[in-house]
């Protein structure tokens, strides 16, 4: 019998994406989309919606750091190792308005043994900068991303 072929890279951060999207209530909560994933890398995408508002009628900045440490989150498991965010900068450079549509674009930056840096730019759809966040992550060894 021949043996099963090993997963590749891609077909690995597509599982953990499945996974971990199956239990990830804040993403479906505020409509997140994981439109791309690739090991170290994320991309995802929100709808800003009326609900999202805050008292200056703009995108409350808790709910753009959530879509951006979202991005984070899946970039940093997409290689099927357990791995939590250890903290997180972001800087707001304008302002996302009703109905903008959010795209945070993650990539790593480093990943040396247990701990990552990774750079995340949230843009509208007109390719503006809303915000750039720097996310620092810690990776248990041995433990899946997602449980089997």
């Amino acid at each position: 019998m021949a043996a099963s072929p090993t997963p590749q890279p891609e077909q690995i951060a597509d599982a953990v994406r499945d996974g971990m999207a199956a239990n990830d209530r804040a993403l479906h909560a505020l409509g997140i989309a994981i439109v791309a994933i690739s090991p170290g890398a994320a991309t995802a995408a929100m709808s800003v919606r009326e609900d999202m508002l805050n008292g200056h009628d703009i995108c409350h900045g808790g709910l753009i750091a959530t879509l951006a440490d979202t991005a984070f989150a899946y970039a940093c498991n997409a290689y099927d190792e357990l791995t939590v965010a250890s903290g997180f900068g972001v800087d707001f450079v304008a302002p996302a308005r009703l109905g903008d549509r959010l795209e945070a674009r993650c990539t790593e930056v480093s990943k040396t043994g247990r701990t990552g840096v990774y750079d995340v730019v949230v843009t509208n759809q007109r390719g503006e900068r809303v915000a750039v966040f720097r996310g620092r992550s810690y990776t248990a060894r041995g433990r899946p991303a997602v449980p089997r």
